[in-house]
């Protein structure tokens, strides 16, 4: 048998020292800027709101310590949470998110196979919804689902003798939820889109003529084997991205009926909840536990996307 040879441990010198803590300081240095705006805009209003929700905090006077008085009373107290927040935002975020999610990955995947001029002019198209603000989308749909003969959607419904009046869509809780799931699937195609974009275009062309001469036969095999796989990182991203948005959604709610609370709470999200509380009723300490709330939620789905696109080891 071989005799194993003595490790030689190199002591390291003062110079060598030296530049690794030169080095460390260097990277806290480049790290320095993301640190302080992540902690001004980021930790500390976290730790804020989830201090403030143990709290009884009505912006005039000291908060005073509440213990888990507000989450008792949301959890007992709170019968519009329950009955229309939760499920509302629920039926939201399943319908806005998983569907945003999907489109965004068709209408990438169906770009990705186009001339690159087109592509451009496509891409911005269905990213710019995305970018306006809520004001400008809720003046655009209220026009087209307007109340009266007015709005395109009644106008055309009268004109072919489907309704004798026009339907308040807007202002019915029949149908404003919808409203909101549509205007909100048409600004769906944000910067989860254009990562989904960008990766399809990056993938190396030979994957797919090495799966073809492995026996890939057509194009739902080639995004199952070859597109998702190779795009799992931006996939992560926008998935993470559909799901905050689709949590954080509400101000098209408000926007579109005209109020908050939104018509017998039938479109009431859990930000308009948390809106309502904290800058109607000021009942900051409140809201502040609703927010948290909302944070967990968050946490968990955003969880189960890593789960399904994360880098498994």
């Amino acid at each position: 048998m071989m005799e194993k040879r003595p490790r030689i441990r190199t002591q390291k010198t003062w110079g060598d020292r030296v530049r690794t803590m030169g080095d460390g300081m260097h990277a806290l240095f480049l790290l320095m800027p993301y640190g302080i705006l992540f902690s001004m805009f980021i930790a500390i209003p976290t730790a804020i709101a989830i201090f403030l929700s143990f709290t009884y905090f009505d912006l005039v006077q000291t908060p005073t310590f509440a213990g888990l008085n507000n989450y008792i009373a949301l959890l007992t107290q709170d019968g519009i949470f329950f009955r229309n927040v939760l499920p509302n935002t629920l039926q939201f975020a399943i319908i806005v998110g998983p569907g945003g999610y999907v489109i965004s990955f068709i209408m990438a995947w169906i770009l990705a196979q186009i001339q690159k001029a087109p592509r451009t002019i496509f891409a911005l198209c269905l990213f710019m919804p995305s970018l306006a603000p809520g004001v400008f989308v809720g003046t655009l749909w209220v026009t087209i689902f307007s109340g009266n003969q007015y709005g395109f959607v009644n106008a055309m419904l009268l004109n072919w003798d489907l309704i004798d009046q026009p339907i308040q869509f807007l202002q019915s809780a029949d149908h404003i939820m919808w409203v909101m799931l549509l205007v909100s699937l048409w600004s769906a195609m944000g910067l989860g889109f254009l990562a989904m974009l960008a990766g399809i275009l990056n993938i190396n062309e030979e994957l797919y003529e090495a799966a073809y001469i492995d026996g890939i036969r057509n194009r739902f095999q080639e995004i199952i084997y070859i597109t998702i796989p190779s795009v799992k990182p931006q996939m992560l991203f926008g998935a993470v991205m559909a799901i905050v948005g689709a949590f954080n959604a509400g101000g098209i709610g408000v926007a579109l009926s005209g109020a908050n609370p939104t018509p017998q709470y039938a479109g009431q999200l859990i930000t308009n909840h948390i809106d309502d509380f904290a800058f109607i009723r000021y009942e900051m300490g409140y809201a502040a536990a609703v927010s948290v709330v909302l944070l967990c939620m968050v946490w968990v789905f955003s969880k189960l996307a890593y789960k399904f696109f994360g880098e498994r080891d």
